[in-house]
């Protein structure tokens, strides 16, 4: 089931999964906090920068600055860093986590400190470290500031306070004898040891940094010959042992080509997951963790026995997209009522089946719902083969959507208006939880009453949320595109200031600014769109969340 794409109520159940993605991707809207006012406080305050290298702490967290930087990085071996914005949302949520993450590391250890960095303020640090969203986590160890490790963690207390104890100590158990190597593997529910010849050489080298990634699971390692003859291996191996599913997964070292950390990493991911997960509060970051590019979703009510039955068919045909599709139960019923919207859905469709794709969030429904494990894995073949088009959401369009100064579009009626090769058509995609919509929504009102009676100019909006398109994904919102007059389905996305004599300049110079080139595209005929909006659009909808 990202995103790292349309923010509906799935999305703000699911903002660090179904849509992708991660905080780290959240730019700033040029100098704006999240209720649009400019920030300028950094400037007046500019002539009384601190110039001491001391170092001061807030809630446990180290402030730093291009006075002190180099200090803290002499005096602590472990220092992650977070370079943020004091307007960005992700960094204000996060605030509380990395003070709480701060001051249980501090207790254990002197050498492993958290710090911070405002990157609005100290952009030399900034510069220096390619900082272009917040928050961005960066690991400085030992000093070296010319290669530090980017963050790749969860967004919260435990997860910073797991990765960093991983790259603290052992990433790995060392494992000499089978009764050691038996209770090791008896004392959790998941757990990866690798047989290696050679703990120095290269394979074990590969190992030891996918242990430093996969920090929710323990790790062991051994190079002791009964081990080896114990559990039945002769070659280098990463053995996966879990208590469910298929108990045990091999992945021998190939001896040609070596073992790579990124991709054992993608694996041990990919099989510590049950084959069929059930969607909770408790499994999402897992289940968005493992980074599997298609889910494939059972809905049903748990309350009624029936639909529970139909698990087990629809287990059957996960075995056969393991790592290429995951499996999951969304209980109407529970955890999973709060997601229904985004599917345009009711706890009555249950029991139904709905295929998502991560990367662009299109949606494929069965003509028909059958539940037999044969069917559901033809089904799911199809859309792999791209045999099955996209179920796309649509309204049904008020009967005066087209009255109005602001036209309302939906999804069954925006080609036939935003197309239409005699009118110069300016849109608004907006979100209605939105603060950021709210906020210009008298302008566009202004705007749109402003043009009412100009015959080639149309001004529309379309909530996002409630109507998809094919050829068209929007990634945040509000996002504005133009679609200029005459053939070939061009569209020119609006980058500027959102006011209406803004809006206005721009309509007048035919979708130009003379500040600002137009962005211009094609929108595909018969292809997913891949038009990105702008930094500052993205950075909003993600503020939202």
């Amino acid at each position: 089931m990202r995103g790292s794409g349309a923010r509906l109520l799935w999305l703000l159940v699911l903002s660090l999964a179904w849509l992708g993605p991660a905080w780290g991707d959240s730019e700033g809207p040029e100098g704006k906090d999240d209720d649009g006012e400019v920030v300028a406080e950094e400037e007046e305050d500019e002539d009384d920068d601190v110039i001491s290298d001391e170092l001061v702490e807030e809630d446990s967290v180290l402030v730093l600055h291009e006075h002190n930087f180099a200090r803290a990085l002499s005096e602590f071996s472990l220092l992650l860093v977070e370079f943020y914005a004091p307007w960005c949302g992700h960094c204000q949520r996060l605030a509380p986590e990395f003070a709480q993450a701060a001051a249980r590391l501090r207790n254990g250890s002197e050498a492993v400190r958290l710090g911070k960095v405002d990157a609005t303020a100290q952009t030399a640090l900034s510069n220096e470290f390619g900082i272009h969203a917040y928050p961005t986590l960066k690991l400085f160890r030992d000093g070296n500031r010319t290669h530090p490790l980017a963050y790749s963690g969860r967004m919260d207390a435990e997860g910073i306070v797991r990765w960093m104890q991983r790259r603290a100590g052992p990433s790995t158990t060392l494992l000499q004898d089978t009764d050691t190597a038996a209770a090791f593997i008896n004392a959790q529910d998941i757990v990866v040891v690798g047989f290696f010849k050679d703990l120095q050489g290269e394979a074990a080298q590969a190992f030891y940094e996918a242990a430093g990634e996969v920090v929710d699971v323990a790790f062991g390692v051994t190079k002791a010959d009964e081990l080896f003859e114990a559990y039945g291996l002769s070659v280098d191996t990463v053995c996966l042992f879990k208590k469910f599913d298929e108990e045990r997964t091999d992945f021998p070292v190939d001896p040609a080509q070596g073992l790579n950390a990124a991709e054992l990493t993608r694996l041990l991911r990919v099989h510590s997951l049950e084959l069929v997960m059930e969607f909770s509060n408790e499994t999402s970051s897992r289940i968005f963790g493992a980074n599997i590019p298609h889910h494939m979703l059972l809905f049903l009510n748990k309350t009624v026995e029936e639909q529970l039955a139909l698990r087990d068919d629809f287990r059957k045909a996960a075995s056969n997209f393991r790592g290429k599709v995951l499996f999951v139960v969304v209980d109407v019923d529970g955890y999973g009522a709060t997601v229904l919207s985004f599917f345009g859905m009711t706890p009555a469709d249950a029991p139904t089946l709905r295929f998502i794709k991560m990367e662009n969030n299109r949606k494929y429904q069965m003509a028909e719902d059958a539940f037999s494990a044969t069917a559901v894995r033809d089904f799911v073949q199809a859309v792999l083969d791209g045999k099955v088009k996209p179920h796309l959401l649509s309204q049904t369009p008020p009967e005066d959507w087209d009255t109005r100064p602001v036209k309302v579009l939906v999804g069954k009626t925006f080609e036939q208006v935003a197309f239409d090769e005699t009118k110069n058509v300016f849109v608004k995609f907006y979100a209605p939880w939105c603060s950021h919509c709210k906020e210009m929504a008298a302008a566009w009102e202004e705007l749109g009453e402003r043009y009412k009676d100009h015959e080639d100019i149309v001004i529309a909006e379309m909530d996002a949320t409630a109507n998809e398109l094919e050829n068209l994904t929007i990634r945040g919102y509000p996002t504005l595109h133009y679609f200029p007059a005459g053939p070939g389905r061009k569209m020119i996305e609006y980058r500027s200031t959102r006011d209406v004599e803004t809006f206005s300049k721009f309509l007048e110079n035919g979708g130009t600014l003379p500040e600002e080139p137009p962005v211009v595209t094609k929108t595909p005929e018969n292809s997913t769109g891949t038009e990105e909006p702008s930094p500052s659009g993205t950075a909003e909808a993600r503020d939202e969340l």
